[in-house]
Parts: C-alpha cells; structure tokens; sequence
C-alpha cells in the first residue's frame, strides 16, 4: 500500500504535520512504509532478516490487541470432524499466546539489542531516530539492528 505525502526537510530531517512549505527543500515519502520494508527496499538487510522482523512485528501487533469486550457477530465456529471441539485459540488465548512469542524472540535478541528491535520494528521509529533515542553515534543502529535480526531469525528458525 502507497500513502504518498509531501513533506519539508528543515535542518536535514523530515518534518511531519508542518504543511509543505515553498521555500526549502520538498521530499515525497511514503507513510504506510514501515522503517524495517523502507531498510529491505534498498538491499540494506537480506529477506531473511526482513522475515524475522516482520514475524516479530506481527506477534507484537497480536498481543497488543486490546480484548474484546462486546458481542461476536461472526459465525460461530465449524465442529470438526466427528463433532469434536475446534482447535483454533479464542482471541485471548491468541492473544497470549503472541506475547509469549513475543517475549521469547526480545528474549532471543538480547539485552543490548532488543532495544534497537524494538524501537524500529515494533514502535515503528526510523533508524536514526533509534540512535538518536539510544544516545548512540550515527550509523551504528542499522549494523546493531542486523545483528539482532540475525538472532531473531535464528530464534525463528528461519533458513
């Protein structure tokens, strides 16, 4: 999905809610990009990695999920075969069951670089900011970010 915007760079970052002013300098960046799909666009980590990641992502964004708290609508579910129950989680088990998965993969990255994980791929923060939030120098985030990519796809058992 592409949600092209128009931003303005003031001081060489981009600014967000600002309308694009005339003068300075203007960029077109898209907002539904994620930082982790923005790194794997340019070839700066490998599918393997961008798997892990997007694994990671997906758990975290499950657990999140608040419970539901009103009626179900959908259709209940099919019995399986020899009236048996169904298997499925219900959406607090599943929901549980992500942040188990979750806190096992932080726990797989590591101390040092879960924060970095963390920051990029599930509160979605671009890599610089992350070095900028962690007090690290520049370009030191993505080097420490593919280590802790590699680690999670090991914990994934990605090939």
């Amino acid at each position: 999905m592409r949600e092209l915007v128009e931003r303005t760079i003031e001081d060489g970052h981009v600014v967000r809610n600002i309308p694009a002013r005339r003068t300075g300098r203007r960029v077109t960046v898209n907002d539904a990009e994620s930082p982790l799909a923005w790194l794997r666009a340019r070839n700066l980590v490998d599918a393997r990695q961008f798997e892990a990641g997007e694994r990671l992502r997906d758990d975290y964004e499950m657990a999140a999920l608040g419970p539901r708290v009103t009626m179900r609508w959908d259709a209940a579910p099919a019995a399986r075969r020899g009236g048996g129950p169904s298997t499925g989680l219900d959406p607090t088990e599943a929901q549980i069951a992500a942040k188990r998965r979750f806190d096992a993969a932080i726990a797989a990255a590591g101390r040092g670089l879960a924060d970095i994980v963390w920051r990029v791929i599930c509160a979605g923060e671009s890599v610089p900011a992350a070095e900028k939030a962690l007090a690290w120098p520049a370009r030191a985030g993505r080097l420490v970010l593919t280590l802790a990519l590699d680690r999670l796809a090991d914990h994934y058992r990605l090939p």
